[in-house]
Protein backbone atom coordinates (compact mmCIF):
# COMPACT_ATOMS: atom_id res chain seq x y z
CA UNK A 1 0.00 0.00 0.00
CA UNK A 2 1.51 3.30 -1.09
CA UNK A 3 2.04 6.04 1.80
CA UNK A 4 0.12 8.93 2.01
CA UNK A 5 1.29 12.31 0.77
CA UNK A 6 0.26 15.01 3.31
CA UNK A 7 0.17 18.64 3.00
CA UNK A 8 3.92 19.52 3.31
CA UNK A 9 4.99 16.30 3.42
CA UNK A 10 8.25 14.83 1.57
CA UNK A 11 7.23 13.26 -1.97
CA UNK A 12 9.47 10.09 -1.29
CA UNK A 13 9.29 9.44 2.19
CA UNK A 14 5.69 10.65 2.88
CA UNK A 15 6.78 12.79 5.98
CA UNK A 16 5.44 16.06 7.03
CA UNK A 17 9.58 17.58 6.84
CA UNK A 18 8.21 21.29 7.17
CA UNK A 19 6.30 20.19 10.81
CA UNK A 20 10.08 17.92 11.26
CA UNK A 21 12.14 20.70 11.30
CA UNK A 22 10.15 23.87 12.96
CA UNK A 23 10.05 21.34 15.66
CA UNK A 24 13.24 20.87 15.89
CA UNK A 25 14.26 24.58 15.37
CA UNK A 26 12.16 25.14 18.17
CA UNK A 27 13.64 23.16 20.14
CA UNK A 28 16.91 24.70 20.11
CA UNK A 29 15.11 27.94 19.62
CA UNK A 30 13.61 27.48 22.70
CA UNK A 31 15.64 28.01 25.78
CA UNK A 32 18.00 31.11 24.91
CA UNK A 33 14.64 32.82 23.01
CA UNK A 34 12.77 32.07 26.56
CA UNK A 35 16.01 33.72 27.90
CA UNK A 36 15.86 36.65 25.87
CA UNK A 37 12.62 37.25 26.22
CA UNK A 38 12.75 37.40 30.43
CA UNK A 39 15.73 39.61 30.10
CA UNK A 40 14.74 42.11 27.82
CA UNK A 41 11.06 42.54 29.78
CA UNK A 42 12.94 42.99 32.53
CA UNK A 43 15.43 45.68 31.39
CA UNK A 44 12.79 46.82 29.77
CA UNK A 45 10.68 47.91 32.53
CA UNK A 46 14.18 49.01 35.01
CA UNK A 47 14.22 50.98 32.03
CA UNK A 48 10.58 52.64 32.69
CA UNK A 49 11.12 52.83 36.11
CA UNK A 50 14.39 54.92 36.45
CA UNK A 51 12.39 57.30 34.36
CA UNK A 52 9.30 57.63 36.14
CA UNK A 53 12.14 57.75 39.68
CA UNK A 54 14.04 60.46 37.70
CA UNK A 55 10.69 62.45 36.65
CA UNK A 56 9.44 61.80 40.32
CA UNK A 57 12.77 63.39 42.13
CA UNK A 58 12.35 66.54 39.74
CA UNK A 59 8.91 66.83 40.51
CA UNK A 60 10.52 67.04 44.52
CA UNK A 61 13.50 68.97 43.68
CA UNK A 62 11.57 71.56 41.84
CA UNK A 63 8.59 71.43 44.71
CA UNK A 64 11.85 71.75 46.93
CA UNK A 65 12.52 74.93 45.05
CA UNK A 66 9.75 76.27 45.02
CA UNK A 67 9.10 76.68 48.81
CA UNK A 68 12.79 77.94 49.18
CA UNK A 69 12.42 80.77 46.65
CA UNK A 70 14.25 83.61 48.13
CA UNK A 71 11.86 86.07 46.03
CA UNK A 72 8.82 84.91 47.02
CA UNK A 73 10.10 82.46 50.52
CA UNK A 74 6.96 80.07 50.98
CA UNK A 75 8.32 79.55 54.90
CA UNK A 76 8.48 83.36 55.92
CA UNK A 77 8.14 83.90 59.53
CA UNK A 78 6.20 86.92 59.21
CA UNK A 79 4.12 88.66 56.73
CA UNK A 80 4.93 92.61 56.07
CA UNK A 81 2.12 94.43 54.56
CA UNK A 82 2.05 98.12 53.18
CA UNK A 83 -1.61 100.11 53.80
CA UNK A 84 -0.85 101.87 50.78
CA UNK A 85 1.13 99.71 48.06
CA UNK A 86 1.46 102.56 45.55
CA UNK A 87 3.72 104.00 47.88
CA UNK A 88 5.93 101.38 49.49
CA UNK A 89 5.57 97.38 49.59
CA UNK A 90 7.53 95.77 52.17
CA UNK A 91 8.90 92.22 52.90
CA UNK A 92 10.08 90.43 56.21
CA UNK A 93 12.44 87.72 57.30
CA UNK A 94 12.92 85.64 60.11
CA UNK A 95 14.55 88.25 62.29
CA UNK A 96 11.52 90.38 61.96
CA UNK A 97 9.32 91.61 65.25
CA UNK A 98 5.55 91.80 64.74
CA UNK A 99 4.71 95.46 65.18
CA UNK A 100 3.57 98.32 63.24
CA UNK A 101 5.59 101.30 61.12
CA UNK A 102 4.62 104.73 59.78
CA UNK A 103 6.91 105.83 56.88
CA UNK A 104 6.37 108.97 54.88
CA UNK A 105 8.52 108.82 51.49
CA UNK A 106 9.79 112.34 51.21
CA UNK A 107 11.72 111.80 47.62
CA UNK A 108 12.65 108.51 45.49
CA UNK A 109 16.52 108.04 45.25
CA UNK A 110 17.26 108.67 41.64
CA UNK A 111 19.86 107.75 39.04
CA UNK A 112 22.10 109.55 36.79
CA UNK A 113 21.13 110.05 33.56
CA UNK A 114 23.90 112.90 30.83
CA UNK A 115 22.99 114.45 27.77
CA UNK A 116 25.61 115.42 25.38
CA UNK A 117 25.57 118.62 23.67
CA UNK A 118 23.52 118.55 20.64
CA UNK A 119 25.18 117.24 16.72
CA UNK A 120 22.77 119.33 13.56
CA UNK A 121 23.55 116.57 11.57
CA UNK A 122 21.38 113.81 13.52
CA UNK A 123 22.39 110.58 14.50
CA UNK A 124 24.39 110.22 11.71
CA UNK A 125 27.03 113.12 13.09
CA UNK A 126 30.57 111.62 12.44
CA UNK A 127 32.63 111.69 16.00
CA UNK A 128 36.34 111.26 16.32
CA UNK A 129 37.71 107.97 16.96
CA UNK A 130 39.84 107.35 20.52
CA UNK A 131 38.99 105.74 23.92
CA UNK A 132 35.78 107.21 25.37
CA UNK A 133 35.85 107.38 29.16
CA UNK A 134 32.35 107.12 31.21
CA UNK A 135 33.22 107.84 34.95
CA UNK A 136 30.95 106.90 37.92
CA UNK A 137 31.67 106.51 41.83
CA UNK A 138 35.56 106.45 41.08
CA UNK A 139 35.21 103.75 38.16
CA UNK A 140 36.34 104.40 34.84
CA UNK A 141 34.86 102.88 31.86
CA UNK A 142 36.34 102.60 28.46
CA UNK A 143 34.91 102.39 25.48
CA UNK A 144 36.58 102.09 22.13
CA UNK A 145 35.48 104.70 19.11
CA UNK A 146 36.59 103.48 16.11
CA UNK A 147 37.32 105.61 12.58
CA UNK A 148 34.38 106.63 11.17
CA UNK A 149 32.15 106.34 13.77
CA UNK A 150 28.70 108.52 13.83
CA UNK A 151 26.65 109.30 16.67
CA UNK A 152 24.43 106.09 16.28
CA UNK A 153 27.58 103.79 16.27
CA UNK A 154 28.85 105.49 19.47
CA UNK A 155 25.91 104.82 21.17
CA UNK A 156 26.04 101.31 20.21
CA UNK A 157 29.66 100.97 21.35
CA UNK A 158 28.38 102.07 24.70
CA UNK A 159 25.57 99.54 24.83
CA UNK A 160 27.72 96.71 23.53
CA UNK A 161 30.86 97.68 26.32
CA UNK A 162 28.68 98.43 29.30
CA UNK A 163 25.89 97.05 29.57
CA UNK A 164 26.97 94.65 31.78
CA UNK A 165 28.09 97.30 34.20
CA UNK A 166 24.46 98.69 34.31
CA UNK A 167 25.27 101.62 31.63
CA UNK A 168 23.37 102.55 28.45
CA UNK A 169 23.20 105.15 25.91
CA UNK A 170 20.34 106.33 23.29
CA UNK A 171 19.53 109.22 20.83
CA UNK A 172 17.02 111.53 21.03
CA UNK A 173 16.19 113.93 18.29
CA UNK A 174 14.29 117.21 18.92
CA UNK A 175 12.31 118.79 16.40
CA UNK A 176 15.12 120.81 14.79
CA UNK A 177 16.18 117.63 13.95
CA UNK A 178 19.70 117.95 16.41
CA UNK A 179 20.65 114.82 18.02
CA UNK A 180 22.16 114.23 21.43
CA UNK A 181 23.49 111.60 23.01
CA UNK A 182 21.69 110.62 26.44
CA UNK A 183 23.79 107.98 28.69
CA UNK A 184 22.00 106.37 31.50
CA UNK A 185 23.06 104.43 34.66
CA UNK A 186 20.96 101.66 37.14
CA UNK A 187 22.57 103.00 39.83
CA UNK A 188 21.20 105.20 42.03
CA UNK A 189 21.67 107.47 45.36
CA UNK A 190 23.49 110.43 45.82
CA UNK A 191 27.19 110.56 44.27
CA UNK A 192 26.65 108.03 41.13
CA UNK A 193 26.41 110.99 38.97
CA UNK A 194 28.08 110.22 35.19
CA UNK A 195 31.02 111.74 33.78
CA UNK A 196 31.91 111.30 29.74
CA UNK A 197 35.60 112.50 28.70
CA UNK A 198 37.94 111.47 26.12
CA UNK A 199 36.20 112.28 22.91
CA UNK A 200 35.90 115.96 21.45
CA UNK A 201 32.14 116.88 21.40
CA UNK A 202 31.11 114.10 24.27
CA UNK A 203 32.65 115.71 26.83
CA UNK A 204 29.36 115.85 29.72
CA UNK A 205 29.43 117.30 33.19
CA UNK A 206 27.32 115.16 35.35
CA UNK A 207 27.45 117.29 38.50
CA UNK A 208 25.95 120.33 36.06
CA UNK A 209 22.08 120.26 35.33
CA UNK A 210 21.14 120.68 32.26
CA UNK A 211 18.07 123.50 33.10
CA UNK A 212 15.14 124.02 31.75
CA UNK A 213 15.34 124.52 27.48
CA UNK A 214 18.93 123.86 27.32
CA UNK A 215 20.99 125.69 24.46
CA UNK A 216 22.64 123.30 21.84
CA UNK A 217 25.82 123.78 23.50
CA UNK A 218 24.46 123.06 26.52
CA UNK A 219 25.15 119.54 28.07
CA UNK A 220 25.30 117.72 32.09
CA UNK A 221 22.76 115.82 34.12
CA UNK A 222 19.30 115.56 33.09
CA UNK A 223 16.37 115.78 35.43
CA UNK A 224 19.00 117.13 38.01
CA UNK A 225 21.97 114.30 39.70
CA UNK A 226 21.40 111.45 41.46
CA UNK A 227 20.24 111.52 44.56
CA UNK A 228 19.28 109.66 47.91
CA UNK A 229 15.72 108.04 48.85
CA UNK A 230 14.77 110.35 51.78
CA UNK A 231 12.18 108.77 54.22
CA UNK A 232 11.07 108.82 57.86
CA UNK A 233 9.93 105.60 59.89
CA UNK A 234 7.52 106.39 62.88
CA UNK A 235 9.22 110.22 62.40
CA UNK A 236 13.17 109.13 62.45
CA UNK A 237 14.69 110.27 59.12
CA UNK A 238 16.49 107.60 56.92
CA UNK A 239 18.16 108.21 53.92
CA UNK A 240 19.17 105.21 51.21
CA UNK A 241 20.85 104.59 47.94
CA UNK A 242 18.07 103.02 46.48
CA UNK A 243 14.65 102.53 46.84
CA UNK A 244 15.06 98.95 48.37
CA UNK A 245 15.10 99.71 51.75
CA UNK A 246 17.11 97.08 54.40
CA UNK A 247 18.31 97.83 57.56
CA UNK A 248 16.65 100.73 58.75
CA UNK A 249 14.06 98.34 60.71
CA UNK A 250 15.67 94.69 61.66
CA UNK A 251 13.73 92.17 59.44
CA UNK A 252 12.32 94.33 57.24
CA UNK A 253 12.85 95.64 53.96
CA UNK A 254 10.87 98.44 52.30
CA UNK A 255 10.55 98.92 48.24
CA UNK A 256 9.38 102.69 47.53
CA UNK A 257 7.56 103.08 44.73
CA UNK A 258 6.39 106.71 44.80
CA UNK A 259 6.16 109.92 47.01
CA UNK A 260 4.02 110.69 49.67
CA UNK A 261 1.08 113.15 48.92
CA UNK A 262 -0.27 115.71 50.74
CA UNK A 263 -0.26 118.39 53.53
CA UNK A 264 1.18 117.04 55.80
CA UNK A 265 2.16 113.63 53.67
CA UNK A 266 0.11 111.07 54.18
CA UNK A 267 1.86 108.21 56.23
CA UNK A 268 1.65 104.36 54.78
CA UNK A 269 1.37 101.87 57.25
CA UNK A 270 3.69 98.82 57.12
CA UNK A 271 2.15 95.72 59.90
CA UNK A 272 4.73 92.92 60.55
CA UNK A 273 2.52 89.89 61.66
CA UNK A 274 2.63 86.38 62.55
CA UNK A 275 2.32 83.84 59.05
CA UNK A 276 1.07 80.90 61.09
CA UNK A 277 -1.67 80.17 58.41
CA UNK A 278 0.97 80.41 55.55
CA UNK A 279 3.63 78.70 57.18
CA UNK A 280 0.88 76.22 57.70
CA UNK A 281 0.09 75.60 54.41
CA UNK A 282 3.90 75.65 53.01
CA UNK A 283 4.63 73.04 55.76
CA UNK A 284 1.70 70.90 54.56
CA UNK A 285 2.90 71.59 50.81
CA UNK A 286 6.28 69.95 51.69
CA UNK A 287 5.04 66.89 53.50
CA UNK A 288 2.24 66.42 50.22
CA UNK A 289 5.32 66.82 47.81
CA UNK A 290 7.55 64.16 50.24
CA UNK A 291 4.72 61.62 50.36
CA UNK A 292 4.19 61.79 46.64
CA UNK A 293 7.82 60.86 45.87
CA UNK A 294 7.59 58.24 48.63
CA UNK A 295 4.70 56.38 46.81
CA UNK A 296 6.35 56.67 43.90
CA UNK A 297 9.45 54.58 45.16
CA UNK A 298 7.47 52.44 47.27
CA UNK A 299 5.33 51.67 43.50
CA UNK A 300 8.47 51.16 41.83
CA UNK A 301 10.16 48.61 44.67
CA UNK A 302 7.32 46.81 46.04
CA UNK A 303 6.09 43.34 44.11
CA UNK A 304 2.41 43.32 43.78
CA UNK A 305 -0.36 40.40 43.95
CA UNK A 306 -1.01 38.35 40.73
CA UNK A 307 -4.34 36.99 40.28
CA UNK A 308 -4.07 34.31 42.82
CA UNK A 309 -2.78 36.30 45.41
CA UNK A 310 0.76 35.46 45.06
CA UNK A 311 3.32 38.55 45.09
CA UNK A 312 5.18 37.15 41.81
CA UNK A 313 4.74 40.80 39.77
CA UNK A 314 7.76 42.25 40.71
CA UNK A 315 8.24 45.96 40.32
CA UNK A 316 11.05 47.92 38.26
CA UNK A 317 13.37 47.92 41.86
CA UNK A 318 12.35 45.16 43.54
CA UNK A 319 14.81 43.71 45.51
CA UNK A 320 17.42 46.36 44.28
CA UNK A 321 19.18 48.19 46.92
CA UNK A 322 19.06 51.92 44.96
CA UNK A 323 15.84 53.27 46.45
CA UNK A 324 16.57 51.48 49.51
CA UNK A 325 19.91 53.91 50.14
CA UNK A 326 17.61 56.75 48.66
CA UNK A 327 14.96 56.58 50.85
CA UNK A 328 17.64 56.35 53.59
CA UNK A 329 19.47 59.64 52.58
CA UNK A 330 16.04 61.57 52.59
CA UNK A 331 14.96 60.05 55.98
CA UNK A 332 18.18 61.11 56.90
CA UNK A 333 17.99 64.53 56.79
CA UNK A 334 14.21 64.02 58.44
CA UNK A 335 15.84 63.54 61.39
CA UNK A 336 18.88 65.29 61.71
CA UNK A 337 19.42 68.57 63.34
CA UNK A 338 18.49 71.41 61.62
CA UNK A 339 20.15 74.93 61.59
CA UNK A 340 19.67 75.55 65.58
CA UNK A 341 17.40 77.11 67.88
CA UNK A 342 14.23 75.87 69.60
CA UNK A 343 12.87 73.91 66.60
CA UNK A 344 15.67 71.31 65.21
CA UNK A 345 13.41 68.34 64.02
CA UNK A 346 9.97 68.20 62.38
CA UNK A 347 8.21 66.26 65.15
CA UNK A 348 8.16 69.39 67.37
CA UNK A 349 6.03 71.28 64.90
CA UNK A 350 3.67 68.06 64.55
CA UNK A 351 4.94 66.24 61.34
CA UNK A 352 5.71 62.83 62.10
CA UNK A 353 6.48 59.90 60.05
CA UNK A 354 4.06 56.88 59.91
CA UNK A 355 5.87 53.35 61.22
CA UNK A 356 3.97 51.58 58.20
CA UNK A 357 3.95 53.62 55.40
CA UNK A 358 7.02 55.95 55.69
CA UNK A 359 4.80 58.58 54.78
CA UNK A 360 4.88 62.17 56.67
CA UNK A 361 1.76 63.19 58.54
CA UNK A 362 0.99 66.66 59.58
CA UNK A 363 -1.01 67.05 62.79
CA UNK A 364 -2.11 70.70 62.65
CA UNK A 365 -3.34 71.05 66.27
CA UNK A 366 -0.01 70.12 67.14
CA UNK A 367 1.41 72.50 65.04
CA UNK A 368 -0.84 75.40 66.13
CA UNK A 369 0.07 74.23 70.25
CA UNK A 370 4.03 74.96 68.98
CA UNK A 371 3.14 78.13 67.50
CA UNK A 372 1.32 79.37 70.46
CA UNK A 373 4.63 80.05 72.13
CA UNK A 374 6.06 83.10 71.28
CA UNK A 375 8.66 83.60 68.67
CA UNK A 376 8.09 80.14 66.93
CA UNK A 377 7.19 81.52 63.32
CA UNK A 378 10.87 82.52 62.72
CA UNK A 379 12.22 79.56 64.27
CA UNK A 380 9.98 77.25 61.34
CA UNK A 381 11.20 79.60 58.84
CA UNK A 382 14.61 79.30 60.38
CA UNK A 383 14.21 75.28 60.54
CA UNK A 384 13.40 75.35 56.69
CA UNK A 385 15.27 77.47 55.47
CA UNK A 386 18.03 77.61 57.77
CA UNK A 387 20.41 80.42 58.44
CA UNK A 388 22.72 80.10 55.02
CA UNK A 389 22.08 78.88 52.19
CA UNK A 390 22.83 75.31 53.32
CA UNK A 391 21.65 74.39 56.44
CA UNK A 392 17.93 74.71 56.13
CA UNK A 393 15.89 71.35 56.08
CA UNK A 394 15.32 71.92 51.86
CA UNK A 395 18.47 73.15 51.12
CA UNK A 396 19.71 69.96 52.98
CA UNK A 397 17.33 68.08 51.03
CA UNK A 398 17.66 69.25 47.92
CA UNK A 399 21.51 68.39 48.47
CA UNK A 400 20.60 64.50 49.85
CA UNK A 401 18.76 64.06 46.06
CA UNK A 402 21.37 65.98 43.87
CA UNK A 403 22.90 62.83 43.66
CA UNK A 404 20.55 61.22 42.00
CA UNK A 405 18.92 63.53 39.45
CA UNK A 406 21.96 65.59 38.26
CA UNK A 407 23.16 64.84 34.95
CA UNK A 408 25.64 62.03 34.80
CA UNK A 409 24.06 61.25 38.09
CA UNK A 410 23.24 57.71 39.49
CA UNK A 411 19.76 57.48 37.79
CA UNK A 412 21.79 58.80 34.50
CA UNK A 413 24.52 55.89 34.95
CA UNK A 414 21.75 53.16 35.78
CA UNK A 415 19.53 54.30 32.84
CA UNK A 416 23.03 54.19 30.79
CA UNK A 417 23.77 50.21 31.68
CA UNK A 418 20.47 49.52 31.02
CA UNK A 419 20.33 50.73 27.71
CA UNK A 420 23.65 49.08 26.99
CA UNK A 421 22.12 45.60 27.79
CA UNK A 422 19.16 46.54 26.00
CA UNK A 423 21.86 46.78 22.92
CA UNK A 424 22.82 43.81 24.35
CA UNK A 425 19.77 41.99 24.19
CA UNK A 426 19.21 42.80 20.50
CA UNK A 427 21.92 41.74 18.88
CA UNK A 428 21.75 38.53 21.25
CA UNK A 429 17.90 38.37 19.43
CA UNK A 430 19.49 38.90 16.11
CA UNK A 431 21.77 36.15 16.09
CA UNK A 432 19.45 34.03 17.26
CA UNK A 433 17.22 34.96 14.47
CA UNK A 434 20.29 34.09 12.20
CA UNK A 435 20.66 30.79 13.53
CA UNK A 436 17.21 29.64 13.38
CA UNK A 437 17.29 30.86 9.62
CA UNK A 438 20.61 28.75 9.41
CA UNK A 439 19.56 25.67 11.13
CA UNK A 440 15.81 25.81 9.43
CA UNK A 441 17.42 25.73 5.96
CA UNK A 442 20.09 23.17 6.54
CA UNK A 443 17.74 20.64 8.13
CA UNK A 444 15.15 21.44 5.39
CA UNK A 445 17.96 20.51 2.87
CA UNK A 446 18.98 16.85 4.49
CA UNK A 447 15.35 16.05 5.20
CA UNK A 448 14.72 17.07 1.40
CA UNK A 449 18.09 15.20 0.34
CA UNK A 450 16.54 12.00 2.59
CA UNK A 451 13.26 12.32 1.09
CA UNK A 452 14.86 11.67 -2.38
CA UNK A 453 17.19 9.40 -1.16
CA UNK A 454 14.29 7.31 -0.22
CA UNK A 455 11.88 8.27 -3.07
CA UNK A 456 14.82 6.74 -5.40
CA UNK A 457 14.80 3.58 -2.63
CA UNK A 458 10.89 2.72 -3.70
CA UNK A 459 11.59 3.50 -7.25
CA UNK A 460 13.92 0.49 -7.16
CA UNK A 461 11.85 -1.40 -5.16
CA UNK A 462 9.08 -0.99 -7.34
CA UNK A 463 11.23 -2.10 -10.30
CA UNK A 464 12.70 -5.31 -8.67
CA UNK A 465 9.02 -6.13 -7.75
CA UNK A 466 7.93 -5.76 -11.30
CA UNK A 467 10.82 -7.93 -12.43
CA UNK A 468 9.70 -10.37 -10.14
CA UNK A 469 6.27 -10.44 -11.19
CA UNK A 470 6.94 -10.58 -14.66
CA UNK A 471 9.30 -13.83 -13.96
CA UNK A 472 6.44 -15.24 -12.53
CA UNK A 473 3.74 -14.71 -14.58
CA UNK A 474 6.16 -16.11 -17.60
CA UNK A 475 6.84 -19.19 -15.62
CA UNK A 476 3.38 -19.84 -15.05
CA UNK A 477 2.24 -19.51 -18.51
CA UNK A 478 4.68 -22.08 -19.34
Amino acid sequence: MASPILPGSGLGSGLDIGSIVTALVNADKSAKQTQINTQTKTNTLKISGVGSLKSALTAFQTALTNLGSKTNPAFSGFTATSGTASILTAASDNTAVAGSYSVVVNNLATSSKVASASFAGGAASAIPSGTLKISQNGTDYDVTIPANATLQSTRDAINSAQSSNGISANIVTDSSGASRLVISSSKTGSGSDLTVSGIAGLAIDGTQPMGINPSASASGAVNGVATDASLTIDGLAVTSKSNTVTGAVSGLTLNLASVSTGTPPAAATVTVATNTTGLQTSIQSFVDSYNTLMNTINSLSKATADANGKLTVQAAFTGDSMPRSLISDIRGVLTAPGAGGPLAVLSQIGVMTDRNTGNLAFDTAAFSKTMSTGGMSGQVQQLFSGTDATNGLLARMGKAITPYVQTGGLLDQRNSNLQTVSKNLTEQQAALDLRVTNMTATLTAKYNAMDLLVGQMKATASSITGFFATLNAQKSNN
